[in-house]
């Protein structure tokens, strides 16, 4: 597990996918967001890491000192991973948008993209993968099907009119710097 501190408020960590097989198109690695938002802790597609009571006890920390409540979202219906787990261990349901949240919908491929205006950050899910040094490239058009690989970087076009500083990823490293640039190479 690799857990990192982006912003005051805004960390992401790193869990083994359980469902991860070696030669996928995707890194064993995903990317996890937990957020600070004026008026929840928000855990953005939660994976609970194998170091499992120290992820609660930390989280347990966290809520206490934020005296938040909490709410999970899902940028895809299969990035539920552990939201159940930690909806039902904390009194809480999935989905609700708290403020400071923007949802970004892309229904070509059944993803929300959400956008924290705060730190100027996004956060998608499958639709984005981090490529390393700042790097980012569309999903594999493997995973898609028919015309939708050119109608959906068409309409992740829609992103550049936001001044995006970070890409917090789920698949890849995260852009930590200049993330609209990053986006507009991907795209180009």
């Amino acid at each position: 597990m690799d857990v990192t501190e982006l912003r005051p408020g805004l960390w992401r960590w790193t869990a083994p996918h359980p469902a991860w097989i070696e030669g996928a198109d995707w890194p064993r690695e995903v990317g996890c967001v937990y957020y600070e938002a004026p008026g929840a802790v928000v855990l953005i597609d939660p994976l609970v890491p194998p170091e499992r009571e120290g992820f609660f006890r930390a989280l347990d920390r966290d809520l206490e000192r934020a005296d938040r409540p909490l709410a999970i979202l899902l940028t895809v219906p299969w990035h539920e991973r552990s939201a159940e787990e930690v909806a039902e261990r904390y009194g809480t349901a999935l989905g609700g948008l708290p403020r400071g949240i923007v949802p970004l919908s892309f229904p070509e491929v059944g993803e929300t993209i959400y956008w924290l205006p705060e730190h100027g950050a996004l956060v998608p899910g499958d639709t984005l993968f981090g490529e390393g040094q700042g790097g980012l490239v569309v999903c594999p058009d493997t995973w898609l099907e028919g015309d939708t690989p050119a109608v959906l970087r068409q309409s992740l076009r829609s992103l550049l009119e936001l001044p995006i500083e970070l890409v917090l990823v789920s698949h890849g490293e995260p852009v930590l710097a200049g993330g609209h640039a990053a986006i507009e190479r991907a795209l180009a």
